[in-house]
């Protein structure tokens, strides 16, 4: 559920008047927010905290002081001067004064800001002191790419419409309280929200938007079923990828590569025999890899799930709009299926309804010629085509006929390169065939494929831009062990 800042004021306003001290919850928040900075940043590091006059401020100091307790170098700065911060603010700020300062080694660690400028209460554009800081806030993310974690909201971002006010903060992590704000939802916000983090607190809210949501590890693991003692490799879904082809041979490899890596029973590809000997070669040993005359074979293969698209090219035969359109079992269709579909579009509103379909803007763009925002335009086309569709992209978003829009939180700019619609589409498959619905399947596929890449670039330390697709399939373990943990960090160091 998504919520506007006066349903948010309102609900914490019935709290407070019928005598809750909102202290207890500021320093809940506050603690939390540590503990999420503390997952993605393991070991201490430097901080520079920027406090607001107000409770947005207040969360900031309780932050600071956990991080500073557990060795963190903390530096504050207010955007007001301390003088001036809210009586509750003022006492976190004494408890950060008299706390402990933990024992840690910083050499070489990278810089963190927290922004604690302005919370849902804020209207209007940035100025004085607060404009001031978040420039600086700004500049040190520019200039020493510094990690930005926002407390509930981005400074200068309008959290009802999703417009950022000149000079906003740009956030690599937003660590939404309690619930997440309407407008992160909006294409214009996804750049100043960036990674979005869940901070539960037990406020209760009683009106909202039920149409959309964000995917979080509280909303994804209910959907997945544990797996029995006695499974077997029957029960695990069989899996056949029809992909690749020639000077596109990797594109069947990542395929089949993420389905096995997050527990299909059995992985079946079929590729044409020009690029046969490649596509044996570099598939691990539990993947079958079946050289085929035509397309129309891989129909006859029993499965559960058809994997269809990637790499096919330009030439392929015409077996492959028969099985997007007609196979019995379900199929995730990606790339040059879809771009089959694009050159017969009478048959968008005839396929089966057990059908994912997962265009990136462009091929989104060839199927139609609607234009809306990312989230509405999702919605319409997936009642429109009666399909599950899962529209990639920065905050991908997945909607069902009669299934809220669903939009991904994980990720990182990183995964702007080629191969990871590929290991999106084997992950999807793998997923629906144990069992998940399409719908959830898209879900839990995107999360995963964000989380992987997340521990592609943590786990092994590297930068964002070095992360391929082939090193997001190696982690998609750690996300799946994650998941399963209930958490939204992979366990990965800094």
């Amino acid at each position: 559920m998504l919520v506007t800042c006066r349903q948010m004021s309102e609900a914490e306003d019935r709290l407070f008047s019928n005598g809750a001290s909102p202290e207890p919850y500021m320093d809940d928040a506050g603690r939390q927010c540590a503990e999420a900075i503390q997952r993605f940043f393991p070991r201490p590091s430097s901080v520079e905290v920027f406090v607001g006059k107000g409770n947005n401020g207040g969360d900031a100091l309780v932050v600071a002081r956990r991080l500073k307790e557990r060795g963190w170098r903390v530096n504050l700065n207010f955007s007001h001067g301390p003088d001036e911060i809210s009586e509750l603010a003022a006492k976190k700020l004494r408890e950060f004064e008299n706390s402990r300062v933990g024992d840690s080694r910083l050499a070489g660690s990278p810089l963190v800001v927290v922004d604690g400028l302005l919370g849902i209460g804020a209207k209007g554009d940035l100025r004085g002191g607060i404009r001031e800081q978040a420039d600086r806030i700004n500049t040190l993310r520019r200039e020493r790419f510094a990690t930005c974690f926002a407390i509930d909201i981005p400074t200068g971002l309008n959290a009802d419409t999703g417009v950022p006010g000149e000079g906003a903060v740009r956030a690599d992590y937003t660590l939404s309280i309690c619930l997440p704000k309407a407008g992160f939802a909006a294409d214009e916000a996804i750049d100043h929200v960036g990674r979005l983090v869940e901070i539960p607190l037990d406020i209760p809210v009683a009106e909202g938007d039920d149409s959309r949501r964000f995917l979080f590890p509280s909303n994804l693991l209910p959907r997945l079923e544990r797996r029995l003692f006695d499974t077997h490799k029957g029960h695990s879904g069989r899996v056949v990828v029809v992909a690749g082809s020639r000077g596109m041979a990797g594109a069947a490899i990542l395929v089949a590569q993420a389905a096995s890596r997050t527990g299909s029973g059995l992985v079946t590809v079929c590729v044409l025999e020009d690029i046969y000997p490649v596509v044996a070669a570099n598939c691990s040993p539990e993947i079958m890899v079946r050289p085929v005359k035509s397309h129309e074979e891989a129909g006859e293969i029993r499965c559960d799930v058809l994997a269809i698209g990637p790499g096919l090219g330009s030439e392929f035969d015409d077996a492959v709009l028969e099985l997007v359109s007609s196979h019995e079992a379900a199929a995730v269709v990606d790339a040059d299926g879809l771009n089959a579909l694009s050159r017969n579009k009478e048959r968008l509103k005839s396929l089966p309804s057990n059908r994912m379909l997962t265009p990136h803007p462009g091929e989104l763009a060839r199927l139609t010629d609607r234009r809306e925002g990312r989230v509405d335009v999702t919605r319409v086309l997936a009642d429109e085509w009666g399909v599950t569709l899962l529209h990639k992209g920065a905050r991908t978003a997945i909607a069902s006929p009669g299934r809220p829009v669903e939009l991904n939180t994980t990720g990182h700019p990183g995964m702007a390169s080629g191969g990871m619609g590929d290991v999106l589409t084997g992950v999807c498959a793998s997923l629906a065939g144990q069992g998940l619905d399409l719908h959830d399947a898209a879900c839990v596929g995107s999360w995963l494929l964000g989380s992987a890449a997340e521990a592609a670039r943590d786990r092994e330390g590297v930068a964002a831009e070095s992360v391929t697709a082939a090193t997001v399939f190696e982690h998609l373990g750690h996300a799946l062990g994650a998941l399963h943990a209930g958490t939204d960090s992979t366990g990965s160091g800094n």
